[in-house]
């Protein structure tokens, strides 16, 4: 560039140190931009890393239909390599097989990140009746480059007539019984697989532990709904509920019933923030009408 001289400057043009000064403070402004989007930029990408992680663990379930999905459906969608997982995946992810329950239960090399997909069928039909999906991380997020600390559950059920016929003095008491016959099943089919925890290929001990911050999450939940039972006419709604967690401080719970299928949502923690987030900025949970049986 062709210097130019005090003699042949415009008038109002900056004098050379002038311009090197506002050269440096515009340079020292766009990287310290560029330091602050990379501080968001990293959070972001992780957290699109972690939902499409969190997606290729919910698979299985995710491809599951309640009611119409066999056995035949479950078994090639649960029975998955590393590769399938995900790429550079370092965890485990081993079977557990009962009378009518199956799961894959998976943990991450570092022990922090654990999930189960988990089946019931039918005893006769061999069709599905009941699909969970659990997953928990345990990481504390430091510096915006992860989450932090949360854990989602999933899970959707074939309603039993006793529950779908019973004789309920409110509304708020028929979707508290929805709640508990969801939990009692949790814990039936966790049991199932439980029976042999010293089984030689099992890896029960894990889903008992899931079993009981299940049992923990859902007593709170049951907390909050009788000391206000108004809250169970929010609980279809797309925002659900919140309330109070002792481990992850705090939670929301989403419950739809359609016909004779229940289905419920639950996010703990940071887990529970981003969905509230997602949800200003998503379409609503889409509740698809199941046949009778």
């Amino acid at each position: 560039m062709r210097q130019i001289m005090p003699d042949q400057r415009r008038v109002g043009q900056a004098p050379p140190n002038f311009v090197t000064v506002v050269y440096c403070v515009v340079a020292f402004v766009f990287v310290t931009l560029s330091g602050g989007c990379s501080a968001v930029s990293p959070d972001s990408g992780t957290e699109g890393q972690r939902l499409s992680f969190e997606q290729r663990l919910s698979a299985p379930y995710d491809q599951t239909t309640i009611i119409e999905s066999l056995t035949l459906d479950v078994l090639p969608r649960i029975q998955r390599s590393p590769d399938e997982i995900g790429p550079r995946f370092d965890g485990t992810e081993l079977l557990s097989k009962g009378l009518n329950v199956i799961a894959a239960l998976g943990q991450d090399k570092d022990g922090y990140r654990t999930w189960f997909n988990m089946f019931t069928f039918h005893q006769y039909r061999l069709n599905v009746i009941r699909k969970y999906f659990f997953f928990v991380d345990d990481r504390t997020g430091m510096f915006r480059v992860s989450r932090g600390r949360g854990l989602r559950f999933d899970c959707e059920l074939v309603l039993s007539d006793e529950v779908l016929g019973g004789a309920y003095a409110a509304e708020s008491e028929r979707q508290v019984a929805i709640l508990r016959y969801v939990l009692e099943n949790l814990r039936k089919d966790i049991d199932e697989l439980g029976a042999d925890v010293e089984s030689p290929g099992q890896n029960n001990k894990m889903l008992d532990i899931s079993g009981m911050l299940m049992n923990q999450t859902f007593e709170m939940i049951f907390l909050r709904l009788e000391s206000s039972p108004m809250l169970t006419g929010m609980l279809s709604r797309d925002s659900g509920i919140e309330f109070e967690h002792r481990s992850f401080n705090n939670g929301k719970i989403q419950m739809v019933v359609e016909n004779d299928v229940v289905k419920v949502e639950i996010r703990l923690g940071e887990i529970a923030r981003w969905m509230g987030y997602q949800q200003k900025k998503s379409r609503p949970v889409s509740r698809v009408l199941y046949p009778h049986r």
